[in-house]
């Protein structure tokens, strides 16, 4: 685990702390009875004959700093919607992304488009904050997750319904990603020591997952000519978040991208 990372969980675990004593366990659970229906994240993303597109809203990074200045998610997640994105991937993480769960519950009552949750998700209560909040899909890090960790908190996503994409970066993670059960698997473009992204990553691992499962790729993505490649070696959808934030015409880069 990269230190950004280390110094992300140990914050994390400690806001979760804070939010249980706020709000119990208990009592959250009680507020999923007024969740809205959960939409099928996958199906969304292997609809097309073309690369789903998980369109990511995110504000700013730990690596690149402020991504979009004028920042409006609701706005943004239609923007992707309009212009045919399959799913929307939203930052809720608030001390290093500025992120806020508050973002998913908009973007999810504004668009009909599923929704994930993009965290980094270390305890149960996440996952039922994730689907409280409206959330019909919830990621999952390997990297920061132990051999009993990541089946434990993939049953919990399954057991309220959800869908996980499982994301890795080493390879040595793929097979206990496999192993816990994960059927929407993301490699992760960025080296998350050295934070440089390679293509090469996702075509070095596409073989090694099974074709019932939907491999995602992350990151890196800029161009059409990414797409081509990634969809021609069998990968089924990418994760979008920087490339769109970065553009001065969101939904032109994103129509781009798809070819339109």
């Amino acid at each position: 685990m990269s230190d950004i990372l280390e110094r992300i969980v140990v914050r994390t675990r400690v806001d979760i702390e804070r939010r249980r004593a706020e709000v119990s366990e208990q009592v959250l659970a009680a507020r999923l009875v007024d969740a809205p229906p959960v939409r099928d994240f996958r199906a969304a993303l292997e609809r097309g004959p073309n690369l789903g597109v998980i369109a990511e809203v995110k504000k700013t990074s730990p690596s690149a700093g402020v991504l979009r200045a004028d920042f409006d998610p609701v706005a943004i997640a239609r923007i992707y919607e309009e212009n045919g994105a399959s799913a929307i991937s939203v930052l809720t993480d608030e001390p290093f992304f500025q992120g806020h769960l508050a973002y998913l519950t908009a973007i999810r009552q504004a668009v009909a488009l599923p929704v994930l949750r993009k965290d980094f998700i270390v305890d149960r209560y996440q996952i039922i904050e994730a689907r409280a909040a409206g959330a019909d899909a919830v990621l999952l890090i390997a990297e920061i997750l132990g051999v009993k960790e990541l089946p434990t908190l993939l049953n919990e996503i399954h057991g309220l319904g959800m869908q996980a994409l499982v994301e890795l970066y080493e390879r040595d993670n793929l097979k206990r990603v496999l192993d816990a059960g994960a059927k929407i698997v993301g490699v992760n473009n960025r080296n998350l020591r050295t934070f440089v992204t390679s293509l090469e990553h996702t075509l070095e691992l596409v073989d090694e997952v099974p074709r019932d499962c939907c491999l995602v790729s992350e990151s890196g993505i800029r161009t059409r000519d990414d797409m081509v490649r990634l969809q021609s070696a069998g990968v089924k959808a990418v994760l979008i978040g920087e490339t769109f934030m970065r553009a001065v015409d969101i939904g032109h880069k994103l129509r781009e991208l798809l070819g339109v």
